[in-house]
């Protein structure tokens, strides 16, 4: 059955009032229960032994209608949630039964509309309960002035307010504590979510290098493996040689303190671009590149070299560096519409240098050819 309530509101208040150890709560709830002496008192002086029967009657049937209200909540927090006629009749049942303690117990009845204020201000949707209390207040305020007998001392009506006061303070704390939760719940959300994709670059920028050296260096052997067996068994044992290094590269990205050496992939840079007879011109020494930009330059190296010797066709490599810029160039083919510039690896390149407020340039080299350029600082 469809219900009508504020979102997460109920449920809340339901987990947080209603499913907490029984008798704690059952304690709670019945403390307040205490203002109900005044009507008990006011039927205790009636000579009428009926009467009496008949007032004490209804006031111990309302006091267990709103200690009842909470074993409501603790259904709701099981989710058996209720239906707005439920809530509603709930209501109506709380409201007669204030009603019938009239007779026997006089003004001191109204002291039931602070109970039933509190209950609406819990179970109706917002609009809904102050409605609901604005009617009660006009009630209580109208029958101390009209009813014959009655007087206004001012503290029904204050009662009354207070208590929906009270009431809707603790709705709002608990729909802020439920808001908090839930925008916690989305920050971790998306924190696995940010985990999952670094995982994912790294996997790829990883897999992507080595793997593409393995296949350029595993073609090489095949074809000295006749003409050159010494140089195809050396091409064979730097693949080798490759597979254990990417092989330790994944199990450090898994546990999360992989970080790249500048030094060491010009290194590996090299070899590839040997082994894949493209002529390396690259930098000898990092020295005047500060240690704060070497990860990045080095992720630079890597997925430069990856696409010159996976896409470029080019004779010739050159690297450049300075402290705050990396240059690596080729005499290839050249960038091409929908080509490698919007590959994965630079996604995840122009990824990295977002984070450092480094910039990325891809585009065509002087002279021809393909250029990739980051620079540390817009």
């Amino acid at each position: 059955m469809k219900t009508n309530r504020s979102p997460n509101v109920l449920d809340g208040m339901a987990d947080r009032i209603g499913a907490g150890p029984g008798r704690w709560g059952w304690l709670a709830a019945g403390v307040w229960l205490f203002y109900l002496a005044q009507p008990l008192q006011k039927i205790a002086e009636r000579q009428d032994g009926v009467s009496q029967a008949i007032g004490f009657l209804t006031v111990i049937l309302f006091a267990a209608s709103y200690l009842g209200f909470f074993g409501i909540l603790r259904r709701m927090a099981r989710k058996h949630l209720l239906a707005r006629w439920q809530r509603v009749g709930y209501l109506a049942l709380m409201m007669t039964l204030c009603l019938l303690m009239i007779p026997t117990a006089g003004q001191t009845a109204l002291t039931g509309l602070v109970y039933i204020a509190s209950v609406a201000m819990m179970l109706l949707d917002l609009r809904a309960a102050f409605a609901f209390v604005a009617i009660l207040l006009a009630g209580a305020e109208i029958s101390m002035r009209v009813v014959p007998g009655w007087s206004d001392d001012g503290t029904y009506g204050f009662a009354i307010f207070l208590g929906a006061l009270a009431v809707f303070g603790m709705r709002r704390a608990i729909q802020r504590s439920i808001e908090l939760n839930a925008t916690r719940k989305d920050m971790a959300d998306l924190a696995v979510q940010e985990e999952r994709n670094r995982f994912a670059r790294d996997l790829h920028d990883i897999l992507g290098h080595s793997l593409t050296v393995i296949t350029v260096k595993a073609e090489l052997a095949g074809k000295l493996i006749e003409a050159n067996p010494t140089r195809a068994a050396a091409e064979v044992a730097d693949v080798e040689s490759l597979a254990r290094a990417a092989l330790a590269d994944v199990r450090a990205a898994v546990a999360g303190y992989r970080e790249l050496s500048l030094a060491g992939e010009l290194v590996s840079a090299k070899a590839a671009l040997q082994a894949a007879e493209v002529k390396p011109d690259l930098p000898t020494t990092v020295d005047e590149v500060p240690e704060e930009n070497r990860e990045l330059f080095a992720w630079v190296v890597r997925e430069g070299v990856t696409n010159v010797v996976r896409h470029s066709g080019a004779k010739r490599c050159t690297i450049k560096l300075s402290a705050r810029q990396i240059e690596v160039l080729d005499d290839g083919k050249g960038p091409t519409p929908g080509g490698g510039a919007s590959g994965h690896g630079l996604v995840g390149l122009r990824e990295r240098a977002d984070q450092v407020d480094a910039s990325v340039q891809v585009g065509e080299a002087p002279g021809g050819g393909f250029r990739l350029a980051v620079k540390v600082g817009l």
